[in-house]
Parts: structure tokens; sequence; C-alpha cells
């Protein structure tokens, strides 16, 4: 007995070691902590969702899911064949150019109207705290921080480690101009040695001007966030951008809600919906959405196309890798949704309605 709780108290000590690292981020304190508290979806200690969220769906237990992570095998979740992808040079697109450009799971770079987005980004080849848990698939990791340009504006949906990456953040750090972030996420920038002037952090309704031609606004999303054994201590969010002749929506990560159909009727539609799709469970359905509940939010958006993300990176949850989009693409003969499938690093015309994508996954093991 002695023996064990020895080694259970050295494991806690180290666990608590290990977490001073810088990458945990720091907590929202102090003025910023008194900012979050008037916020009327920070409630009971915590921010909310729209409607009641459970980390785990009725009639699933959390240890049920944490015993499946730990010790039961799934098959396909991790492909044995390389993931495609091509090498674009994102320094030469001339900026008068409105394209896309995905780097695979929740990353991408954005160019509208003359200014470079760069949403979520993850170029570390891991989506955990823990060196080498959660590598990246085979061929998705082509590009690195040295390949992007200057960034006008980085977004950041939410605080979860496969969304806002210490070790990529950090490297982009000289060629960032602002950054966008939910209530509270600002602290881990503050605690990472940013220019506090240049972050920018939001409650969802909000909004921030970037120019005569562009607007970027803040809106829900049904998720949580948290970087240590804290949960929702900081804001996730959704964004839009607008433009006179172009509306998209970014849709982080999200459980299927109300929110898709209220921000369609607000807007008046959308050219294009980027939506969560892949990482999901029925264990975990408030959190993550199954692929025809992406093509429902699409049609909730009023979106003339879609792009499904959240895949074909990191194995994040129990289904095939290429499960997702098999699904969807299913699914979709009932929906008929234009969908935006690149390959990694392949160009997006944003103002191309009629440009084709393959089925990439298709044959892939």
């Amino acid at each position: 007995m002695i023996v064990l709780l020895s080694v259970v108290l050295l494991l806690i000590i180290t666990t608590i070691a290990y977490m001073q690292h810088p990458k945990f981020g720091k907590a929202p304190s102090g003025k910023r902590l008194e900012l979050i508290k008037q916020s009327p979806n920070f409630k009971d200690g915590k921010f909310q969702n729209i409607h009641f969220t459970p980390y785990v769906t009725e009639g699933y237990s959390l240890t049920s899911v944490a015993y499946d992570f730990a010790f039961t095998k799934f098959s396909r979740t991790n492909p044995t064949d390389t993931i495609p992808s091509i090498k674009t040079d994102l320094k030469t697109i001339p900026i008068t150019e409105n394209v896309l450009v995905w780097f695979g799971h929740s990353s991408y770079f954005i160019q509208l109207n003359g200014m470079r987005f760069l949403i979520d980004p993850v170029f570390s080849g891991n989506a955990s705290p823990i060196p080498y848990s959660n590598k990246s698939f085979l061929g998705t990791d082509i590009y690195s921080v040295d390949d992007m340009p200057d960034i006008d504006y980085l977004l950041i949906s939410h605080d979860h480690y496969d969304h806002l990456d210490y070790e990529t953040i950090m490297k982009l750090k000289s060629k960032i101009k602002h950054i966008v972030c939910g209530l509270g996420v600002g602290s881990h920038f503050e605690h990472w040695k940013f220019d506090t002037s240049k972050i920018i952090e939001k409650d969802w309704n909000d909004k921030v001007v970037i120019d005569d031609t562009i607007t970027l606004h803040t809106a829900t999303a049904r998720h949580f966030s948290g970087r240590g054994f804290t949960r929702s201590n900081t804001l996730w969010l959704s964004y839009v951008l607008e433009t006179p002749g172009f509306k998209m929506y970014l849709g982080g990560d999200s459980g299927y809600d109300t929110h898709f159909a209220e921000l369609g009727e607000k807007f008046g539609g959308f050219d294009l919906a980027i939506l969560d799709n892949g990482q999901y469970n029925t264990a975990w359905q408030e959190l993550h959405m199954l692929p025809e509940e992406v093509l429902k939010a699409t049609q909730d958006l009023k979106s003339k196309r879609l792009f499904p993300v959240h895949s074909s990176k990191f194995k994040l949850a129990f289904h095939p890798w290429d499960e997702s989009l098999i699904k969807i693409t299913e699914w979709n003969k009932s929906y008929n949704i234009p969908l935006v499938t690149p390959i990694i690093g392949e160009i997006v015309n944003l103002n191309d309605t009629t440009q084709q994508y393959k089925q990439w996954w298709a044959g892939l093991n």
C-alpha cells in the first residue's frame, strides 16, 4: 500500500510540475476575469452554451468513454497510406485573389479583399500537450510556419490543443499583426508574451470592422474550452467574414443547435460554410456534429456551399479516418449541397462556384 501511494503521489507531483510549462497557458484573472463575469454567457463560474450541453450524451458515461480511449481498439482510425497534398507557395499568391488553402483538420488560410487570415493553425505535428501522443497522419505536415506569409488576422475559435497550438503560435509571433479570439483566450497569448495591443478578445454577437470592405463577426458555437483541468473558463467562437459581395461562415467546433438557423436568418445566408465534420461520436454528439447534422446545419445557415473540416490529420475519435468524408458524401445525395473537398494545399478559389474537387480519400487505406 505504501508503494502504491508513493507511485500515485509521484504521478501527481510530476503532472503538476509538467503543467507549469507555458504551453498550458494561463487562466484568466484580474481585470480580464472581471470583464468575463460581465458577459451574459458566463454563469455559475463558467461560460455556458445557449442550451444545456452535457460533455457526455445521456446513456453514456465518462468512465466508458475514457475506457474506450485507453483500451479499446478500433479499426482504421489512422490511415496506412500517405494523405495526398499539394505544396502551394502562399507567399506568391497575388493579394488581389480571394482564396482558401486548407492544411488538414481545422487549420486553413484565407485571403479575402486584400487581407490574409490564418485560422486555428497547427503545424507542430501533434494535437496534444504531450509530445508524440497524437501525431498527425503521414503526408499532412508539408506546411510549416516558414511557409506562411505575414498574417493580418490570426483567428482562434477556442483554446483546445488541436486548434491553439503553442509551438506553432510561438513560431508565428513575428508574422501576426492582430489576434482575434474569445473572451479569456487572450490570457494565454499575454502569458506567451504577445504584444497585448494585438489581442482582440470578443464575446458572441460582436464584430471587428477590418476596413471599408470587410467585417469580421463573432458568433455562437456549441462546444466547450479549457487547456488544464478547468473547463469552459474561456469562450469558444464561430466567425462570419462579410464583404459587400461575399459571406463566409467559419464554424469552429460545434454540436448541432438552433444557432445555425438563427445565423442563417440574421445574415441572409452564406456563400460558403466551413463546418466541423469529424472526430464525432454519439457519446459526445452535443459537442461535435454527426455528418448528417453537418448537412442540416448547412441548410439552416442557407449556405450555397459546404467545406467539411476537422478531419484527415489527427485521430481524436473512434471512427475510421475517412468515415466522415464518406458519410457526408453519401448523405449529401439527399441534400445536393455543393461540397468543397480540396486536397491539403490545393487552392480554393472563393469566387468560383463551379470549381470541382476530387474525392481524394477514395481508395486510400
